[in-house]
């Protein structure tokens, strides 16, 4: 039995994105090494002693579901075995992302001196995009004139619109024209095809320490703080949860929280008592 390439197989049936369905053959491949039984001879008593010792080990709760759910997804939807019914999910703490300031977001931007670096950070600034986003967009997938762009293929393999600031409008047009030999070629190009993600989170990495910024600021930060920003200037949490590509409402919701009380309207009711 070729387990990655059943998994590969379905998984691409079921429109799960590439990076999933690596994800999912490494946990499913890790899990029989541990266990040196054959598929079918596994029992529910198996997955949960490796579990068990992914626990034991400290591993976070995040690791713990992922590798559940390569399991589930092997015997439910490859072998259509009912092996993993009432095994429970690891609780994961629910924490906030860390979000810049706007003030903290010009200071980052304004430390890079490397035009095309300073380029893609305001792009994923601005557009909220993932970092595989930006290393995959192509001159076709955008409309700088109209002032929108489409991310292809994206999280869940989903194509989803977003929208090019004015301000970058013109700069972006520029450097497409200077460095992108057609229409279906990367536009930020590294020595094999599109630069690498590691490449763009070392460029954010830089900047924070040139900014001498003190949160942890990583690409996805920039994303985080256009989506709280958003929600600052007014925007609704239906709006942003267009323009981010989340499934779910809910996954959107969490940037209400993280939101400026001062900028988004919202007093406490103190302020109307008379209270000496």
């Amino acid at each position: 039995m070729d387990i990655p390439e059943l998994i590969r197989k379905e998984g691409l049936r079921r429109g799960l994105s590439h990076k999933t369905i690596r994800t999912y053959r490494y946990c499913v491949r890790k899990f029989f090494n541990w266990c040196k039984k054959e598929p079918n001879e596994i029992k529910k008593a198996d997955v949960k002693s490796y579990l068990d010792i992914m626990i034991g080990k400290g591993t976070c709760g995040n690791t713990i579901n992922v590798n559940l759910n390569a399991l589930k997804f092997f015997y439910g939807s490859v072998l259509n075995r009912r092996l993993m019914v009432n095994i429970r999910y690891s609780k994961t703490p629910k924490s906030l992302p860390i979000v810049l300031t706007k003030e903290e977001i010009a200071r980052l931007i304004n430390s890079i001196s490397n035009p095309k670096h300073k380029l893609m950070a305001k792009l994923m600034y601005s557009a909220g995009l993932r970092v595989s986003e930006l290393v995959h967009l192509k001159p076709e997938n955008l409309d700088i004139k109209n002032g929108y762009g489409w991310v292809r293929h994206g999280k869940g393999n989903k194509d989803r619109m977003f929208v090019i600031a004015e301000s970058i409008k013109e700069e972006l047009a520029s450097y497409i024209s200077k460095e992108c030999t057609s229409p279906d070629s990367y536009i930020f190009r590294g020595f094999n095809g599109h630069l690498t993600t590691a490449s763009v989170r070392s460029v954010i990495k830089n900047a924070r320490k040139h900014a001498k910024l003190s949160k942890h600021a990583h690409p996805h930060t920039l994303r985080h703080s256009f989506s709280t920003h958003l929600i600052e200037n007014g925007s609704s949490v239906a709006e942003v949860q267009s323009l981010l590509g989340h499934s779910s409402a809910e996954t959107t919701m969490v940037y209400l929280h993280i939101a400026s009380p001062k900028m988004i309207g919202t007093k406490s009711p103190i302020d109307s008592l008379q209270i000496m």
